[in-house]
């Protein structure tokens, strides 16, 4: 059975956010399927999508993304607007997607890996370790907060939420004497400067699929499945169902500082993990290699090793 190109009669119509990381993902996938069937942009339109965590008035007011939600907070609308036909694939930074699908949904395109790492930014000190005891640190992720009080437990975490403008913003009106974001999403902006110092994952291990564009698709739309298979990294996805089968066996949400990252050499997949207790005290950490064609076997298999090491209230807040 054969499906039409999209055309800018019939475009192809996608989803995302609206912030300028998001918009950038969307080009980049737009791009890049111009170029795999060589269509003029006018065969795609790009539909922006106001999903919960991009209300101004909870960024604004700096409120815990727990106590708003979970990682739907980013997805629940676009993915409203899939199953309503609104749009026929959506872009995501697949760091925010929850580890299942709404039923109808389904993520497995994945578009080559961006860089892992996680970005400090300071206008006053080169490092972590630089900063002077007491400081305060800027942060909205629980696994950066965790991470860092279990380094630097002199450290002061305050809320710090909004995209890469208004965290900068933040940062110069004295909020706080650092933050962090995501190489990857420096790089897709074109501002990789803005980086005082690029974290290795040996410091800071990521969050779990970070750096990596996920796009998600209606399960029945043979002509989306077509389109997307073209764009589909194997390697990334490969490394991505590790991270997601090792996240979903932990619960993983934005409730629970978990991080980890895969890697692939040759037929080769190594996977690191760790979990962390909210305020840092504690931290488990582990590995496991094995065939890449087992990755989500060997992230189930490192949840449960780390789960069995971790005292029942571990995930407790305090």
């Amino acid at each position: 059975m054969t499906h039409a190109l999209p055309s800018p009669e019939q475009p192809l119509k996608i989803g995302t956010r609206g912030s300028p990381l998001a918009l950038a993902q969307a080009r980049e996938t737009r791009a890049r399927l111009m170029a795999a069937f060589q269509l003029p942009e006018a065969a795609f339109e790009i539909v922006v999508i106001k999903t919960t965590g991009d209300d101004r008035s909870l960024i604004d007011a700096d409120r815990p993304l727990k106590e708003i939600g979970n990682k739907g907070l980013f997805t629940k609308e676009i993915e409203e607007a899939m199953l309503a036909g609104t749009i026929d694939i959506a872009v995501h930074s697949s760091k925010d997607m929850p580890v299942e699908q709404p039923q109808g949904l389904v993520l497995d395109c994945f578009l080559p890996r961006e860089d892992v790492r996680d970005a400090f930014i300071s206008y006053h000190h080169p490092n972590i370790a630089a900063l002077p005891p007491g400081a305060v640190v800027g942060t909205s992720s629980l696994r950066r907060k965790a991470q860092l009080l279990n380094v630097r437990p002199d450290l002061k975490v305050v809320e710090f939420r909004g995209n890469v403008q208004t965290r900068l913003r933040k940062l110069s009106d004295g909020v706080a004497q650092c933050t962090f974001l995501a190489m990857a999403g420096l790089n897709r902006l074109g501002t990789p400067e803005v980086a005082t110092a690029a974290i290795a994952p040996e410091e800071m291990l990521p969050a779990v699929a970070q750096g990596a564009i996920g796009i998600e698709r209606r399960e029945s739309d043979e002509r989306a499945a077509r389109l997307l298979a073209a764009l589909h990294c194997t390697e990334t996805g490969t490394r991505l169902a590790a991270e997601r089968a090792f996240l979903a066996r932990l619960d993983g949400s934005c409730e629970t500082p978990i991080a980890g990252l895969a890697d692939i050499a040759g037929d080769t997949l190594t996977l690191r993990g760790e979990i962390l207790r909210p305020d840092g005290s504690e931290k488990l950490a582990d590995q496991i290699t094995g065939p890449a064609s087992d990755a989500k076997a060997l992230g189930t298999e490192l949840a449960e090793t780390l789960l069995c090491r971790a005292a029942p209230d571990f995930f407790a807040w305090r």
